[in-house]
């Protein structure tokens, strides 16, 4: 069986561990395919491409876009992308941007109710190329005591809702999908069931998806219960999407998954790898 996951993160993004670092972790967990798909950036892919290629792990170019849809943050992954193909690049520089002042205003939210210094704090956990995110400031968080460990932290803050919030508008679902296809990749939208829609609402989305290009639907995600994977499975085959397969891992202690460490793809579902016959 080869062994595939694509949905990861290094500490370009919000991720524990370096891109070489986690090729090294993707060979103990007999990882045969890995993407990694970094929030908002590509700038971890050479390092993870040259670790992989010594490792003979078939490497997949990846990103994960932060996208605004309704009033809804949702992410979308692309795989097998190009990572130098211009609008792609002037995108993701302008999300990233837009990252800067959300922190800010989370810095902001969490100082009126007595946690301070938090954006500081927050920019102590970040990696070389300084992107910020929520994940930031929940292991803050978790380091001065406001909560047991990382995955509590959005439990209690940082979500609608909760102390630390802060709205945001990212990139509209067209742009995500029209920079992943025209760079050459395939658009999939990541961990469906985080988003809470409703059923129509579900439909609209995946029908606007499909209708903009978007290729396929992640089915085996970390947040995703046995019964979430089948319901997705079952959405993927109703809107005609690949299904696709990723840990969601963000580091050793923090993750509902390691890498490679999850089931298979339910029956019936036809891979979004299904015609990548070079590769293997």
């Amino acid at each position: 069986m080869i062994n595939i996951d694509l949905h990861c993160h290094s500490t370009v993004s919000d991720g524990s561990l370096t891109p070489t670092q986690l090729i090294a972790r993707a060979i103990l967990r007999k990882v045969n395919v890995l993407a990694l798909t970094d929030h908002d950036s590509v700038s971890g892919l050479n390092e993870a491409r040259l670790a992989a290629n010594c490792a003979n792990i078939i490497f997949i170019n990846g990103v994960e876009i932060s996208v605004s849809w309704r009033n809804q943050t949702l992410h979308i992954v692309g795989l097998g992308i190009n990572p130098e193909y211009s609008m792609l690049v002037e995108g993701l520089a302008s999300i990233r941007y837009g990252r800067i002042a959300r922190a800010q205003e989370i810095a902001m939210q969490l100082e009126k109710i007595g946690i301070h210094d938090s954006l500081k704090g927050a920019y102590t956990h970040t990696g070389e190329g300084r992107l910020i995110g929520r994940t930031h400031f929940a292991r803050f968080l978790t380091e001065h005591g406001y909560a047991k460990d990382v995955k509590s932290v959005f439990k209690k803050y940082l979500v609608e809702g909760k102390p630390g919030y802060a709205p945001h508008q990212w990139t509209s679902l067209r742009n995500a999908v029209d920079w992943i296809c025209n760079s050459g990749g395939r658009a999939v939208i990541a961990h469906p069931a985080r988003y809470r829609l409703d059923k129509n609402v579900l439909d609209e989305l995946l029908l606007e998806f499909s209708a903009l290009g978007g290729a396929a639907i992640e089915v085996i995600t970390a947040s995703h219960t046995q019964k979430q994977s089948l319901l997705f499975s079952r959405y993927a085959q109703k809107f005609n999407l690949l299904a696709s397969r990723g840990s969601d891992f963000h580091g050793p202690g923090e993750s509902y998954f390691d890498l490679g460490q999850m089931p298979d793809l339910p029956t019936g579902c036809r891979p979004v790898w299904h015609d990548w016959n070079n590769l293997f």
